[in-house]
């Protein structure tokens, strides 16, 4: 009489088994091989040690081949992203985005909204005999133009209003 889940195989001339083996059956089957020694403080070298002691070679290992060119590859451009650009009234350093060279902008003061406001505000308070274009020779009333130095291409504008 059998343990039942016992593999055993048909009677004839093809040995195939009647049921899978169980659970239990197949962990018994690799409790025959030895368990790895416990790693020991100390040099490593090439050899691992045996279950007699004796120190053998490691196992090889396979790599993967290599594949030859692809005569479908596809190039692959990478692409940089520059963040933009905040404009004051200072000079920026920066890539020009024209001559993609790194750059530090030169600067033009033209009249914008403010110098205006503030030549009315002079006339209206009495400085009519020509005090009232005074804030057209202030450049931090005046809005900015940031220009490429290379190329001269026009980068961005600062609007002080």
């Amino acid at each position: 009489m059998s343990v039942p889940g016992s593999y055993q195989a048909a009677a004839g001339p093809s040995s195939v088994p009647t049921a899978p083996p169980s659970y239990d059956e197949t962990v018994a089957v690799n409790s025959y091989f030895p368990m790895p020694p416990a790693v020991v403080p100390g040099p490593t070298t090439g050899l691992v040690t045996g279950p007699d002691g004796k120190g053998m070679n490691p196992p090889a290992y396979y790599t993967q081949p290599v594949p030859g060119p692809n005569a479908n590859a596809i190039a692959v451009q990478t692409v940089y992203v520059q963040r933009p650009v905040s404009f004051f009234d200072r000079p920026v350093q920066m890539c020009c985005p024209s001559c993609n060279k790194m750059i530090v902008t030169q600067l033009s003061y033209n009249a914008g909204a403010l110098t205006w406001l503030s030549c009315g505000s002079l006339c209206l308070l009495g400085c009519v005999a020509g005090c009232c274009f005074i804030p057209f020779c202030v450049d931090a009333l005046q809005d900015v133009d940031h220009y490429c130095p290379n190329c001269k291409a026009l980068l961005g504008t600062y609007k002080r209003l």
